[in-house]
C-alpha cells in the first residue's frame, strides 16, 4: 500500500487549540495558521501547471508550461514542519485539561473522522475522475471502480498506468494520520513518564541550542534519504501514508513543539533569536529562488544529499522560527474577520483539494495561459473553500463539532 512515488506535500493544518493553561489566546498563531493554509492552497493549485514531477488528480492537455519547481521546493522544505510545530505546542495543555481518555477521544474525532471521510469518500471521487479522463481502460461505474480499482479487489490490470495499485490513498489528509499517530505516542509517553501534569517552566531559546537542533535533524534527514528519496511515499504499518524523506523533520518539529510548550518558548522568543533565524531562513529561500542552490543529487550516500539535507533543514528551522517571530511582532491582535478565517482554516484544509480539482477541470475549457489558470485557481480556490466552510459546512451542528 502506498508503494509508489506520489507527491502529496502539503498539507495543511489541523485544528489546534490555541490556548495555554492561562486561557490566553495567541492571536498571532491564528493569523499564521490562516496564512499557511492559503499557501497550501496555492501550492496545490500549481501542481498540474508547474512541473512538480509528481502525481496530481488533474492533468492539463498540453502538460505543464510554467516553472514552479522552486516555489514547490521551498514550500515543501518548511511549511509542513511548521504545522507540526504549532499543532504540538498546544497538546500538553490540552492533555492536562482533558485527561488522557478525553484527549484521545477528541483527537480521534477531530482527526480520525475527517481522515476516514476523505479516504472513503473525497479521494475515491477524485481518483474516479482521474481514471475516466487519463487512463486507457474501459469506463466503469463509480461503484465498480470503487470496489475493483480503488480497493483493488479485482486484481491489477495488465500495463497498469499507476501511480499506485490499488488507488486507495489518504492524499492530502496524510497529515491528519501523522498528527493522530504522534498524539497517541505522546499520550503514552506522558502517562508512562508521569509528566502529564508537569508545570510549564519558562526557559528561553538560545541561538546555539537551535543550531545544534538543526544539525542533528539535518544528519537524521541525510541518513534517511540514503534509502528514501524525496517524494517517495510508502505505507508505514501498512496504512499510514508517509514520505520518509521528510519524517525526521516532521517528527523533530513535533517534539520541539511539545518541549516549546513546556518551556514557553514562543512567548519568550527573543528579538535576537527571532531576527537571526528569520534572516537565515529568508536568505536560504532567496538563494534557492535565485538559482544559487542547484543540487542535482538529493538521494543516496552522496555529497549532494548531505548538502541539500543541511540546506533544507536550516531553511526549515529559519523559516519556522522566523515566521513565528514575525507574526508575533506584526499580527499579535485579532479582528472578527481573522477570527472567522481561523475558525474555518481546518475545514478549508480538508475540502480545498476537491475544490481546486473542480476548478482545474472547469478552467481548462477557456483559452487562457497556464499562469492565468494557476492564479485563477489559487484565488478562487481560497475564496470558495472558505465560503463553503463558513456558510455551509460549519453551519451543520454535527460537522461543526468536528471541524
Amino acid at each position: 500500500m502506498f508503494n509508489t512515488q506520489i507527491k502529496q506535500n502539503t498539507n495543511p493544518p489541523p485544528s489546534i487549540e490555541n490556548k495555554l493553561d492561562t486561557g490566553k489566546r495567541l492571536d498571532y498563531l491564528d493569523t499564521l495558521k490562516v496564512a499557511l493554509t492559503c499557501l497550501v492552497v496555492a501550492h496545490h493549485a500549481g501542481q498540474p501547471y508547474g512541473g512538480s514531477g509528481g502525481f496530481w488528480y488533474y492533468q492539463p492537455p498540453n502538460g505543464p508550461e510554467i516553472e514552479l519547481g522552486r516555489f514547490f521546493a521551498v514550500n515543501a522544505g518548511f511549511f509542513m514542519s511548521l504545522f507540526f510545530l504549532i499543532s504540538a505546542y498546544f497538546l500538553p495543555s490540552s492533555l492536562r485539561k482533558k485527561g488522557w481518555k478525553n484527549f484521545l477521544s477528541d483527537r480521534f474525532i477531530r482527526l480520525g473522522i475527517p481522515a476516514l471521510f476523505g479516504f472513503l469518500i473525497i479521494v475515491p471521487i477524485m481518483m474516479y475522475q482521474y481514471y475516466l479522463h487519463y487512463r486507457p481502460y474501459p469506463d466503469l461505474s463509480f461503484w465498480s471502480y470503487y470496489i475493483n480499482v480503488y480497493f483493488g479487489l479485482s486484481g491489477q490490470p495488465e500495463n497498469w498506468s499507476g501511480p499506485s495499485w490499488p488507488d486507495l490513498q489518504f492524499a492530502h489528509l496524510w497529515f491528519l494520520e501523522h498528527l493522530l499517530f504522534y498524539a497517541c505516542i505522546y499520550t503514552i509517553i506522558s502517562r508512562w513518564t508521569g509528566k502529564r501534569n508537569a508545570v510549564v517552566t519558562p526557559k528561553p531559546l538560545s541561538l546555539l541550542s537551535i543550531f545544534l537542533f538543526a544539525v542533528v535533524v539535518a544528519l537524521l534527514t541525510f541518513v534517511t534519504r540514503i534509502k528514501y528519496p524525496i517524494d517517495h511515499w510508502e505505507g508505514f504499518l501498512g496504512f499510514i501514508q508517509a514520505e520518509y524523506a521528510h519524517v525526521p523533520q516532521y517528527a523533530s518539529f513535533f517534539i520541539a513543539g511539545v518541549i516549546a510548550s513546556r518551556r514557553n518558548w514562543f512567548t519568550t522568543l527573543s528579538n535576537k533569536v527571532g531576527i537571526t533565524w528569520f534572516i537565515i531562513g529568508g536568505v536560504l529561500a532567496g538563494m534557492y529562488y535565485l538559482g544559487f542552490i542547484t543540487v542535482a543529487t538529493r538521494y543516496g550516500f552522496t555529497t549532494g544529499n548531505l548538502i541539500y539535507s543541511f540546506y533544507e533543514t536550516f531553511l526549515c528551522t529559519g523559516l519556522c522560527i522566523g515566521l513565528i517571530y514575525l507574526f508575533k511582532i506584526i499580527a499579535n491582535h485579532t479582528t472578527s474577520f481573522t477570527k472567522t478565517l481561523s475558525a474555518n482554516s481546518y475545514a478549508v484544509y480538508i475540502i480545498h483539494v476537491p475544490v481546486l480539482v473542480t476548478l482545474q477541470y472547469w478552467i481548462e475549457s477557456y483559452d487562457i495561459s497556464m499562469i492565468s489558470q494557476f492564479l485563477f485557481v489559487t484565488l478562487f480556490g481560497i475564496i470558495f473553500s472558505f465560503v463553503i466552510s463558513h456558510f455551509f459546512l460549519r453551519k451543520l451542528p454535527l460537522i461543526k463539532q468536528i471541524l
